[in-house]
């Protein structure tokens, strides 16, 4: 029932939270269209959350929300008001199924992701966030950028993370990158950015973003990790989606597998394969690399690169040994990890960070929204969830 009215209940969620405390507004956004974008997040955190309320990974998931949300500022006071604005949207929204039963069910649960939160922020030993300062800033285009930063401490991460973002240039604001290297002895990461439109942080990033600035990092996460294992490995990316793809190839050029490793490299068109001289200098000094590009024909639509992909993927075969790692808009993973698995890859092979879809679980049958529906069905809100965390754009 809140599903239908998504709308409604998340407008009345934040009404009702700044009308009763001013000062929270302070932790939010500025502009009203990144202020749009946190009432995606919230909606689709929580109905992740409720959909999967008795899985055994929402409590490490709830851990992970509570120590990164220590960026924004959060104290634990601020858990009550937004617990009793939450119960006063759903009632609201719920209208006449909102009994004294279904009240207390909500309490309750409630309680529960508060305390797994807290506990989380409490037991973190990392810092809220780590600044780090830009030392090279190299563009491609007018809408890709890849930032090289060097963070004030040492910053701890895993090949194919990813880490928030945010600038003083977009005051308040936080987005999700790939971190696009491997650890470095001297300390440095890549971001890789893809400008979106109507993105203001990924805008200042690509175009207003200089050496010398500084940018807060947020902990890495994620599960795009590499599984050591002696099986072939197949590695997709698209778009700058090649980053932790990019980062995980290090780490395997650093020490070299026993199997055959596949990369598939998606991209619009020529011109955003934006990385392809170090691609062909590791498919000409790595034996074990084997490189495919796909792009569009001249001339044709971008959607036929993966209709090429499609081709590509089947031609090549094998696909119940490999361990596949997917990276690149949400779309594209879902697309092709369901081409994969009706070429017969194993579900528990396929890697990736998941977004959930449209806040349902995935064994829950589609069926109409009604007024919501526009709400939930928007374009992706650009953000992660490797165990959903945060917003990310490509």
């Amino acid at each position: 029932m809140v599903e239908r009215r998504a709308e409604h209940a998340v407008k009345f969620f934040y009404s009702h939270l700044f009308w009763h405390n001013p000062g929270v507004r302070d932790l939010f956004p500025v502009s009203s269209e990144d202020m749009e974008r946190q009432r995606d997040r919230l909606f689709a955190a929580l109905t992740h959350v409720i959909s999967r309320f008795d899985d055994d990974t929402i409590g490490p998931y709830l851990h992970d929300l509570g120590r990164d949300h220590r960026k924004f500022l959060v104290r634990p006071e601020h858990y009550a008001v937004v617990g009793s604005s939450l119960l006063a949207a759903l009632a609201a929204t719920s209208g006449s199924a909102w009994t004294p039963k279904v009240e207390k069910a909500w309490t309750e649960a409630y309680q529960v992701i508060a305390d797994a939160m807290l506990a989380g922020a409490d037991a973190s030993e990392d810092p809220p966030w780590w600044d780090a300062e830009v030392v090279r800033h190299l563009q491609y285009g007018q809408d890709i950028g890849v930032l090289t930063l060097r963070p004030h401490a040492p910053f701890p991460y895993l090949p194919g993370q990813y880490t928030s973002v945010s600038s003083e240039r977009v005051p308040r604001t936080w987005r999700t990158y790939s971190i696009g290297n491997a650890p470095r002895p001297d300390g440095t990461v890549d971001l890789h950015v893809s400008r979106i439109d109507r993105g203001r942080l990924s805008t200042a990033l690509v175009r207003e973003t200089q050496p010398g600035d500084v940018l807060r990092l947020g902990a890495a996460g994620g599960a795009l990790t590499f599984r050591r294992s002696d099986r072939p490995v197949s590695l997709i990316a698209a778009g700058t989606g090649w980053a932790p793809i990019r980062a995980l190839l290090e780490e395997l050029a650093d020490r070299p597998p026993d199997q055959d490793v596949r990369l598939f490299v998606v991209a619009r068109d020529g011109a955003h394969l934006y990385d392809r001289p170090l691609i062909d200098a590791y498919g000409t000094s790595c034996g074990w690399l084997d490189v495919t590009y796909i792009t569009p024909a001249p001339g044709r639509h971008r959607n036929e690169a993966t209709e090429r992909l499609a081709t590509a993927l089947s031609n090549r075969g094998l696909w119940p040994d490999q361990d596949v790692y997917l990276s690149g808009p949400v779309q594209f993973i879902d697309e092709t990890a369901r081409l994969l698995e009706e070429l017969g890859a194993r579900p528990a092979r396929l890697f990736h960070d998941v977004v959930p879809s449209g806040g349902r679980g995935h064994d829950q049958p589609d069926r109409p929204l009604g007024f919501g529906e526009w709400f939930l069905n928007r374009p992706e809100p650009h953000w992660l969830n490797p165990s959903a965390r945060a917003p990310k754009e490509y």
